[in-house]
């Protein structure tokens, strides 16, 4: 049993609370309105909207790129300052301000848009990894599965409350309704802003701040302790595993953040009441798997629950494919008049369920494997993998819906969820875990 104390409640729900409120940008920029917008209304390059989802695609993999480069050098000159919160509070600034200018992008203006697209997702994506950094300090190993599990749960729950301003005031997704639907930028910045006050207020910075050698910059600093890290990753090889797991599975998450809700607009064809029917059942069950998977892990295990997670993953690609052929069978061999949005529905649930878990489960895994010293820097690994991840994935399907079409694209998650469950195989949980208890012990290599 591990001698690390569980930090207070109201610690804890400080933690979780950035979860709920950065889930704003998750859902209504990235998922269910912006990136909708974006492709039909400010590039609006009908009927197919190839064009529009191929841009969407080049900006967020840009953004990422640039997370890719900063995270773990970040990450590096946070552990060594004590700093995670005021990196923190910088990126949450950030994307406060550059997420409200999204307010000027306009039909048209697809420049614009992308600009502010990527300085926004930037400052928010760099800022997940600073927040999931704390995790490892909030309790033992045996509870980050529930505390991050919270968290996550909390964070689907933000989603909702924030998106009730837009589904029932600000109205549908269409060039008629721009003048409405430009205001998302703005909503989407203020429920950020004062939904993540009590992160700043109730969080503690537990690390020793520790001075800068003569002669060294902070820069260089970051540099060479990432350096240092990747030379000794051999030791912490579960870790690197994971990490590659991670590339592959948020690698196909990514991709079905991004394109789900234009997948309904596009492929599916869904009218307005789906649409946010389907909004709510995904953030419903998304929190259940989130907040239920909590205690499946630190019961199986994280590393077993990420594996089920995964071949959720697989059903659930493969029921969103065959989505509009299940309507047909059910009307020609069964007299059911189930439309294919309807159905869309009842998978939505499935990747919901998933979509929660596996993100949580992962977060617990990177705590496990991180040492308390290096938290920030481990984390900002698991950052770049992901956003790495991300670059790979939106450039492929960008590319891949350019040449096949949407629906057909799409089945090239199937192939990245499988790879991940592969190469998961390789990850001796236990291992480390000890691996990471040793460094803290005093007993590890740096």
């Amino acid at each position: 049993m591990s001698t690390r104390a569980r930090a207070p409640k109201r610690e804890i729900l400080g933690w979780a609370m950035f979860d709920f409120a950065n889930s704003a940008y998750t859902l209504l920029i990235i998922t269910v309105v912006f990136g909708d917008l974006f492709t039909r209304v400010i590039v609006g390059d009908a009927p197919d909207y190839r064009l529009g989802n191929l841009l969407w695609s080049l900006a967020l993999a840009v953004s990422y790129l640039l997370v890719v480069v900063g995270s773990p050098v970040a990450g590096a000159i946070m552990d060594y300052t004590a700093s995670k919160k005021r990196f923190l509070f910088a990126s949450y600034l950030l994307t406060v301000v550059s997420t409200a200018m999204l307010y000027w992008a306009e039909p048209g203006l697809i420049w614009l848009a992308m600009l502010l697209l990527i300085l926004s997702n930037f400052a928010f994506s760099i800022g997940e990894s600073f927040i999931a950094s704390f995790l490892p300090d909030l309790g033992p190993p045996e509870d980050l599965g529930k505390i991050s599990g919270f968290g996550w749960a909390l964070g689907y729950i933000g989603g909702m409350v924030s998106a009730l301003f837009v589904l029932f005031v600000l109205g549908e997704v269409s060039a008629e309704n721009y003048e409405r639907i430009r205001w998302v930028g703005p909503w989407t910045a203020a429920f950020f802003l004062v939904a993540a006050i009590p992160t700043f207020l109730w969080v503690r910075e537990r690390g020793r701040p520790r001075r800068l050698p003569t002669g060294m910059t902070y820069a260089r600093l970051g540099f060479d302790r990432v350096g240092q890290t990747l030379g000794h990753l051999r030791v912490h090889r579960d870790l690197a595993v994971l990490l590659v797991a991670v590339f592959f599975s948020m690698g196909g998450i990514g991709i079905i953040i991004t394109y789900a809700f234009i997948y309904g607009a596009q492929v599916i064809g869904w009218n307005e009441s789906v649409r946010t029917l389907m909004f709510v059942l995904v953030q419903l069950t998304a929190a259940a798997g989130a907040f239920g998977f909590g205690y499946i892990q630190d019961r199986l295990g994280a590393l077993r629950t990420y594996r089920i997670t995964l071949v959720l993953w697989i059903l659930a690609i493969l029921l969103i494919y065959l989505t509009p052929w299940l309507a047909v069978v059910a009307r020609e061999r069964f007299g059911l008049d189930w439309e294919a949005q309807h159905i869309f529905l009842v998978v939505g649930c499935v990747a919901g369920m998933s979509l929660g878990a596996c993100q949580s489960t992962t977060r617990t895994l990177i705590g496990l494997f991180s040492p308390l010293s290096r938290s920030a820097e481990m984390f900002g690994f698991w950052g770049l993998s992901m956003k790495l991840a991300g670059v790979f994935g939106l450039l492929a399907i960008g590319l891949l819906q350019a040449l096949f079409g949407l629906r057909e694209a799409m089945l090239f998650c199937v192939l990245l969820f499988v790879a991940a469950l592969l190469v998961a195989r390789g990850i001796d949980e236990t291992r480390g875990r000890a691996i990471a208890a040793e460094h803290d012990a005093g007993r590890g290599i740096w």
